[in-house]
């Protein structure tokens, strides 16, 4: 298997130019990630999206689950997937965890998730991982169909209780196994470089498809303060390079650089598993949702040196 090092050093070759079509076909069946305040707060999501976008939902330390089944009923009232995480170290009982599927699968007919580890170093319950979660069987009898888990292009947080992380190849193991469907779902990246790296790195025939994570438009002081937040590693650089005033942390980063080159990835290697984009709205579920309508318009123009794309800003 081929290094991080050898596989960037693939980048060195000229940009070839992307068709937009190509550009297109990667926002075809996009999600996005949303919390449970933003649905309270956001009744015209379903017009915002198109039908049966999937929505994922956030689970945060100290969110009640019951937020969470609320957020999913009205997110599939509104014509919507509805995509819960359910991060591993924050669930504090099986008992819990029972009564939450219990009511999403009852109330919101959700058969997605994602399955994490959560964004805390000590567990709250008996889930240390996101594999100890997988591994009750609850997800197969609620009749879950498929399963995200998280991928890091950029690496792992380092947490202080050993062991808390699962593996890719143990991902790879509950995946033969479970009738479920698995996909990786990244974090989000600034930069394609990690993260095609990365999907050389994993690529196998047998691997799972990876949904993309990928910032919506917002100010670059938005999306430094999230970046440092979650820990986003090597990719950070191409905000920082950017953020060299504060008047260009008040202007608005779009992501066509990285679509583009991703885009220009899966048509060179028609093996790679990047297969959908996964958006985080940083900068707001309403003005992701325009870029991204407009983007697969085709309301847009490429840019002369095969780096990225600018979205007509009537449509935008």
């Amino acid at each position: 298997m081929r290094s991080m090092e050898a596989l960037a050093s693939d980048f060195t070759a000229p940009l070839t130019q992307v068709e937009p079509r190509q550009i297109i076909d990667l926002l075809d069946d996009f999600s996005i990630e949303v919390t449970p305040a933003t649905v309270a707060r956001l009744p015209e999501i379903g017009s915002l999206l198109p039908a049966a976008t999937r929505v994922y939902i956030t689970f945060v330390p100290g969110e009640d689950w019951r937020n969470i089944a609320n957020a999913a009923a009205e997110i599939r009232a509104a014509d919507q997937t509805p995509v819960p995480h359910l991060p591993a170290r924050t669930i504090t009982s099986l008992a819990d965890l029972d009564a939450f599927l219990r009511r999403v699968t009852d109330q919101a007919g959700v058969d997605e998730v994602l399955v994490i580890g959560g964004g805390l170093d000590q567990p709250q319950g008996p889930f240390a991982s996101s594999l100890d979660l997988l591994e009750t069987g609850l997800l197969e009898r609620y009749g879950i169909r498929t399963i995200g888990v998280a991928g890091h292009p950029e690496g792992q947080p380092v947490l202080r209780l050993p062991g808390v992380t699962t593996t890719h190849e143990q991902k790879l193991a509950y995946a033969r196994r479970s009738p479920a469907a698995l996909r990786l779902v990244t974090q989000f990246v600034f930069d394609a470089q990690p993260l095609i790296a990365w999907e050389r790195m994993i690529r196998t025939a047998a691997g799972l498809p990876i949904h993309a994570g990928v910032p919506g438009p917002a100010t670059l002081k938005t999306l430094l303060t999230y970046a440092r937040l979650c820990g986003i590693g090597n990719s950070m650089r191409v905000l920082t390079r950017q953020a060299g005033n504060l008047l260009r942390l008040a202007r608005l980063s779009h992501p066509d650089a990285l679509i583009t080159a991703l885009a220009r990835h899966r048509a060179a290697e028609p093996a790679s598993r990047i297969k959908r984009l996964h958006f985080y709205p940083f900068g707001g579920v309403a003005r992701t949702a325009r870029w991204i309508e407009a983007v697969r318009a085709g309301a847009f123009i490429l840019h002369d040196d095969g780096a990225g794309f600018t979205v007509d800003p009537e449509q935008g």
